[in-house]
């Protein structure tokens, strides 16, 4: 069972969240803004954090910003009414893991805090499995059988992406911002050249294959 903080100032949707949330088996708790918030994880451990981004007294940038100067890792999925993309921007540069808009979509938000909860649980454990491979965040190295790469780090990373949410297709620009930074100067062409030498090392790999969707990204399937 996983503890969810939602931290609203709102109460009509500080209500909403937590129906949905109880709904679906999540244990939630609640805070009115980044203070309160902060109150509470002094005495209290929580898998998640539902962010709203402007509130009284600390709003979500500068709790962001406070937890990960901490080095406290906790997933945070950020909400706002904001969807500029300079306030998404400043979103994950402050420490969001993930933003979503209001009104919000219920399953919109369950799906996200369910991907929050996985790559978290990813993390934690450095390693992902897919059929008989496994890759190792610690030493960098993707094994199956009896065969081992040791991988540069950003290939490794973009491959541990992949791997880790098999079948979902994620975009050049979510890729480039994730494993290079939003204010990267490399391009698009990187990237491809990092694909490529992915497909490449693995391609006698009989458990998955880098698929490339045309006008969207990638993403990693089985292979047929």
């Amino acid at each position: 069972m996983f503890d969810i903080l939602i931290v609203e100032d709102d109460i009509n949707t500080q209500k909403l969240m937590c129906a949905v949330l109880k709904r679906y088996g999540y244990n939630v708790y609640t805070a009115k803004d980044g203070l309160e918030a902060l109150d509470r994880m002094e005495t209290q451990r929580f898998d998640l954090i539902v962010l709203d981004l402007m509130m009284p007294r600390m709003d979500g940038y500068e709790f962001c910003e406070q937890l990960r100067n901490v080095g406290e890792n906790i997933p945070i999925l950020m909400v706002t009414a904001n969807q500029e993309t300079e306030d998404k921007h400043k979103g994950f540069l402050a420490g969001t893991d993930d933003y979503m808009t209001k009104p919000f979509d219920e399953q919109e938000m369950l799906f996200r805090i369910k991907a929050l909860l996985r790559r978290a649980q990813i993390t934690s454990e450095h390693r992902v499995v897919m059929g008989e491979t496994t890759a190792d965040y610690n030493t960098l190295t993707v094994s199956w059988k009896n065969k081992q790469f040791t991988l540069p780090k950003k290939e490794f990373q973009l491959l541990f992406k992949l791997m880790s949410y098999p079948n979902i297709i994620f975009t050049r620009n979510q890729i480039m911002d994730e494993i290079w930074g939003l204010e990267t100067e490399t391009d698009e062409h990187t990237l491809n050249v990092h694909i490529n030498r992915l497909r490449d090392k693995f391609r006698d790999n009989p458990d998955f294959e880098i698929v490339t969707v045309r006008g969207l990204g990638y993403k990693i399937g089985r292979r047929v």
